[in-house]
């Protein structure tokens, strides 16, 4: 995770400074890539740890095609919702927030993205971008379509949160899946991390499901900033020497409701040596 490191210093001594929606200030730059080699470790930042069980909670959450928040503390702390009253998630604060603004009550956000990517509406029927993906993948492995888009321009505007990773792209050569994500904004220290993560998991479930090997994970930005109140954090995470990452371990998934069916607990970092947490808060 060096490349991750360098993004940061990068952003820090090249970055301008900025408002933004939140009302926090950034510094940024606009356009920044990092390509990681998921063939021998996964992306998993060391600097700091990782909340892989989030990670994985959400992905799983996006793949059911859920856009309830509640569903998501329900697969996260494997309990249904009415245990869980006042267990928030890291959704929470955008239901509470830009969902209520938008009406939504009961920790509804609106088409995001697992909808979009389960139940895009098109003008005669809802496609399935994920099965439709994985079918493409299979049937013509050397196509440059193999994509899928949370960006829905007809429905932004019922979306408690417009999608920040808004499309990826898969590419295979050699028997291996590498994927390429397009983050239009980019939360350089709490965010960008966990979607390298997030993504990285997805293309090892795919190329599993598949049974394909995986290549790279390519992580482009638009908008990548560091958060005015994140400075302090930032600067103590580069003084941090990167050590190696963990490698992944789930199981031999054959199907993908198989994958529907499983738990945050079964999918796993080993060897994951990370450094001490550092907190900061997230911007609204």
């Amino acid at each position: 995770m060096k490349q991750y490191i360098d993004a940061l210093t990068h952003i820090l001594e090249n970055g301008k400074d900025r408002d933004d929606r939140t009302g926090v200030g950034t510094r940024g730059v606009f356009g920044y890539q990092m390509r990681f080699d998921l063939r021998n470790e996964f992306p998993a930042v060391t600097t700091k740890k990782l909340a892989w069980k989030s990670v994985v909670s959400e992905l799983l959450w996006m793949l059911e095609g859920s856009s309830d928040e509640r569903r998501l503390a329900e697969i996260h702390f494997g309990k249904s919702r009415e245990e869980l009253v006042g267990k928030n998630t890291i959704w929470t604060a955008n239901a509470n927030e830009q969902g209520v603004a938008l009406g939504y009550t009961d920790g509804q956000l609106g088409p995001v993205y697992g909808e979009q990517w389960r139940s895009w509406r098109g003008k005669t029927h809802h496609v399935d971008q994920i099965i439709e993906v994985m079918k493409n993948i299979y049937d013509n492995p050397s196509s440059r379509r193999h994509i899928v888009s949370a960006w829905n321009a007809a429905e932004v505007d019922r979306m408690a949160l417009p999608p920040c990773h808004t499309l990826f792209q898969f590419h295979v050569q050699d028997g291996e899946l590498s994927c390429q994500l397009y983050q239009r904004s980019a939360d350089m220290f709490l965010g960008v991390p966990f979607n390298i993560a997030s993504y990285s998991l997805l293309t090892h479930l795919i190329a599993k499901l598949l049974r394909l090997k995986v290549g790279d994970f390519i992580w482009t930005g638009g908008d990548c900033h560091i958060y005015n109140n994140h400075m302090e954090q930032v600067n103590e995470q580069i003084k941090r020497v990167p050590v190696k990452g963990p490698t992944l371990w789930m199981p031999d998934f054959q199907q993908l409701g198989e994958v529907m069916e499983a738990t945050p607990d079964q999918f796993k970092l080993l060897e994951y040596n990370p450094m001490d947490t550092i907190k900061a808060p997230m911007a609204v």
